[in-house]
């Protein structure tokens, strides 16, 4: 069979039954009706790293009653196929999201194409339970962040300074090596980029002649902080926790989807990004310790004997708000979100990076060592 196809017109049956054979063998797929296609310069701000196309399906075999029926299926951005991103995310869904217990879509099946960086990833429509999905512009709050924090603590807990790393779970590459590293660390690159968008964009080049800073040198906090987190006790990191990646369940509850970014790393890169985005300002300066705190003792809750100290904790959260600001969304182009969710996030994370110091703290470092493909 070919390569997954990128858009709706282009996918048939034998593409979607190979899918779902890739985690259910014995399943096979009845009919499907593609339902609505989401791609990238469509002009609906829908879509950034993939393409989604809705779809229901039915199906026959044993089992295939559990299997939900109404899908969203990621696919390759015709224009770029952000290899690692793609790839990181088959990953989670196929060889590990079977076995954690935390709030994150079910995955009907997923495939990756080593050669072109095509994929396919069939997902529940969460939708259909229910689910709202917030951002920066709806004002979650408080409640929101802590559900999160929630998950994120069991996410954490399950892979604390585990031995799985050096062993069956060794493919998954640290903050420090290799591709997602790469991607993200190579000066032809991510920093290309950022130093394009700021260059192009008033508002950006403000917020940072704002903290002081330039993006050659929020590059290099980067890299420091990421070099000093590696030393640090190691756990599974969803990678990419703005809080446009969070959803909240009718119960209440939050779950996290978008794992393009999963890596081995430290806590506090998760906890200090969905915190910066998921609060106003004001909700940020009021509950960040707090919050802080409530994570560390959900970690204890989850299994963790001996949870890092509060202090240690802090330190950590001012070194991560670099990356948070820089990487997160200094890359993002206003035409993949638009332009209130894309300047809000942006504020946050700039008022964030000058809140806390972040520069100073980091200057207490030692500096990266020379950037390593």
């Amino acid at each position: 069979m070919a390569v997954f196809p990128t858009n709706a017109q282009d996918l048939n049956a034998e593409h979607l039954s190979t899918l779902i054979q890739t985690l259910h063998p014995d399943i096979t797929l009845e009919n499907f009706e593609i339902t609505r296609e989401l791609a990238f310069g469509d002009g609906r701000e829908a879509v950034s790293t993939a393409g989604r196309i809705e779809a229901l399906l039915s199906y026959r075999g044993e089992g295939s009653e559990l299997l939900p029926r109404q899908l969203v299926i990621k696919v390759c951005r015709p224009d770029i196929a952000p290899r690692p991103l793609y790839r990181n995310e088959v990953a989670f869904y196929t060889r590990l999201r079977q076995d954690l217990d935390i709030e994150a879509p079910i995955c009907v099946g997923g495939m990756f194409d080593e050669e072109t960086a095509m994929f396919g990833l069939a997902l529940e429509d969460l939708r259909v339970r229910g689910i709202s999905f917030p951002n920066v512009t709806s004002n979650s709050g408080v409640t929101h962040v802590k559900a999160v924090l929630r998950e994120l603590a069991k996410l954490h807990a399950a892979y604390w300074d585990s031995d799985r790393f050096s062993k069956d779970l060794a493919w998954i590459n640290p903050h420090t090596q290799g591709d997602l590293y790469e991607l993200f660390n190579h000066p032809d690159m991510v920093p290309a980029v950022i130093e394009h968008e700021v260059a192009s964009n008033q508002f950006k080049r403000e917020l940072v002649d704002g903290v002081g800073q330039t993006p050659e040198q929020l590059y290099q906090q980067v890299r420091t902080v990421q070099q000093h987190q590696a030393t640090l006790t190691p756990t599974l990191c969803h990678g990419d926790t703005h809080v446009g990646n969070t959803y909240m369940t009718a119960d209440g509850n939050a779950g996290l989807y978008d794992w393009q970014l999963m890596a081995r790393g430290y806590c506090m890169h998760d906890v200090t990004y969905v915190m910066i985005t998921g609060l106003s300002v004001g909700e940020r300066r009021s509950h960040e310790a707090e919050l802080i705190r409530y994570y560390l003792e959900q970690l204890a809750a989850n299994g963790v004997n001996s949870p890092p100290e509060f202090d240690h904790t802090w330190l950590e959260y001012r070194h991560a708000a670099a990356w948070c600001f820089y990487i997160g969304w200094l890359t993002t182009p206003i035409d993949n979100y638009g332009w209130d969710i894309t300047v809000c996030n942006h504020i946050r994370l700039a008022t964030a990076y000058n809140d806390l110091r972040t520069a100073e703290a980091i200057a207490q470092l030692p500096p990266a060592a020379s950037f390593k493909q």
